[in-house]
């Protein structure tokens, strides 16, 4: 049910109703409340639902975003990443066409994004994910907020295990409940997402819990491999309370105040992703001290080895319609870390061994990128190989033969940040599968100057695959290994047959 005024759209959800914006055809409902408040004794919980309103409640602002540290010198004129006071952060916003809201026309396919940022950090309140664009172009757009940190993905006794999954999971079950009412189709959903993002929309792939509540996948730069045991995360949780002087449980951890709670979890991340990372082990070749748990209805088991059993692809229930995939990688992913931070100049070719050691690939291998133009650069690919493009070829040689197609990507526009040495790198590709290259928070990745019509190129694929599961290049197999090119020197619809092969080969095996 819906209705509207000139201007101030309103939708009646089954919590109450809420009134949005709307300007060029385009409504927008902001901070939409999908689950109760994580507060008190529901901090550490599982989401709960939200409590119903009387009043038509307002969401014309995005609202309040999880606690989380601020980006760092000097990610932090890179990035965006508002923060907003309040309780409600587990909220959602949807932009949708107008005229949609009056039940006019077929329902709309649904985007729904999952954002990243290291599973610490990051909302849905971010400028570039504004989905204007999307509803512009027939689809309807959700981007929604979860719990981050030691809040979301701590291993703690006393609480259940990736309440941040939970969230992404009661966020999807709101799409299915109430999308109708935005004029979008509950049986035409595609979970998105960047890096964490990413992670999550495959973990949420290979997740028995989560079958029949999407039907595809886009996965930018994160795949199926990035989870930790149950026995890491509980070592981070000790960590984290032996600094703060409290037991590593929920209980122990709620003592402490919260800006307190966020300061020791940021020095903690920074000490596992610059330090002795060797000495945190996967974690720490991660980077990343708080990712999902192996263990749970959201990660039963690692998702690539689920995915590769055919156990935990959500295309194997009988009664959830096919999930097709969409997955790839940026071309120089890692050079987002080593630019900013000035390491590529100090990289020598005898720091590539050790570098392969460390990721455990043997030195023989490790001379394949002996060839790049500088040593930092092969350090960068051989990084980047490892953490992204490897397990986004594993995710989709795991879906050979099943019932839905897998369809691989690489973007190569370089950015002209840092001098131009910033590159194809890490989350530079995110404002163009948006078309969002003219929001100005979004310029500290790709600058002010962007070329639209790699914008146009890109989210057309985007909306193409959403709205019927083909993006307009064939699918990834056995015999060609297609992979289509964005911002390449080719210039546009240019698809590769198994690019850097040499360098896929090396890892077979071992990654």
């Amino acid at each position: 049910m819906s209705a509207s005024v000139p201007g101030l759209p309103i939708v009646t959800t089954g919590s109450g109703a809420v009134r949005g914006t709307a300007s060029d055809g385009i409504a927008a409902f902001k901070g939409i409340p999908y689950a109760a408040a994580p507060v008190g004794p529901r901090r550490f919980a599982a989401p709960e639902p939200a409590a119903p309103w009387a009043d038509v409640r307002d969401a014309t602002a995005y609202g309040p975003t999880p606690p989380k540290p601020a980006y760092q010198p000097p990610f932090d004129t890179m990035l965006s990443d508002p923060m907003i006071a309040g309780d409600d952060v587990l909220n959602l916003n949807v932009w949708t066409p107008e005229d949609r809201l009056d039940g006019g026309g077929d329902p709309l396919p649904v985007l729904f994004w999952i954002h990243g940022g290291a599973f610490r950090a990051g909302t849905g309140a971010v400028g570039t994910y504004d989905g204007s664009a999307f509803a512009r172009d027939g689809v309807v757009c959700v981007t929604i907020n979860y719990r981050l940190g030691m809040d979301g993905f701590g291993a703690l006794p006393d609480a259940p295990p990736n309440r941040g999954l939970l969230d992404q999971l009661a966020a999807l079950r709101w799409v299915r409940d109430e999308i109708a009412a935005f004029g979008g189709d509950p049986a035409r959903v595609t979970i998105a997402g960047e890096s964490a993002g990413a992670m999550s929309a495959v973990t949420l792939l290979a997740a028995p819990a989560a079958r029949g509540l999407f039907h595809g996948v886009i996965a930018q730069s994160g795949a199926g491999h990035h989870v930790q045991t149950e026995e890491s995360a509980r070592r981070v949780a000790e960590e984290l309370g032996r600094r703060l002087e409290v037991e590593p449980t929920a209980a122990g951890f709620a003592t402490v105040p919260i800006d307190d709670f966020i300061a020791a979890q940021l020095l903690l991340s920074t000490e596992v992703s610059s330090t002795d990372r060797l000495a945190w082990g996967d974690v720490g070749l991660d980077g990343m001290p708080f990712e999902p748990v192996i263990g749970g209805e959201a990660v039963p088991r690692r998702p690539i080895d689920a995915l590769q059993d055919a156990a935990g692809d959500a295309v194997s229930d009988d009664d959830a319609p096919p999930v097709r995939l969409l997955i790839g990688t940026n071309a120089e992913e890692y050079r987002f870390w080593l630019v900013p931070l000035g390491l590529l100049p100090h990289v020598t070719a005898e720091t590539l061994p050790f570098a392969g050691d460390a990721y455990r690939l043997p030195a023989e291998s490790a001379e394949a990128y002996l060839d790049a133009a500088t040593p930092g650069d092969g350090l960068e690919a051989l990084i980047s190989d490892w953490f992204f493009r490897v397990p986004a070829i594993r995710a989709a040689e795991a879906r050979w033969g099943g019932p839905a197609p897998t369809h691989v990507y690489e973007f190569r526009w370089r950015s002209p940040v840092l001098d131009g040495e910033l590159g194809a790198a890490h989350a530079v590709e995110i404002a163009f599968a948006f078309d969002t290259t003219r929001v100005e928070s979004g310029w500290g990745m790709i600058g002010p100057d962007a070329p639209q019509e790699l914008a146009d190129e890109m989210h057309a694929a985007w909306v193409a695959f959403v709205a019927d599961g083909d993006p307009g290049w064939p699918a990834y197999d056995p015999a060609r290994r297609a992979v289509r090119i964005f911002g390449g020197d080719g210039g546009r619809d240019v698809v590769e047959d198994d690019p850097h092969g040499a360098r896929r080969e090396v890892w077979d095996g071992l990654r």
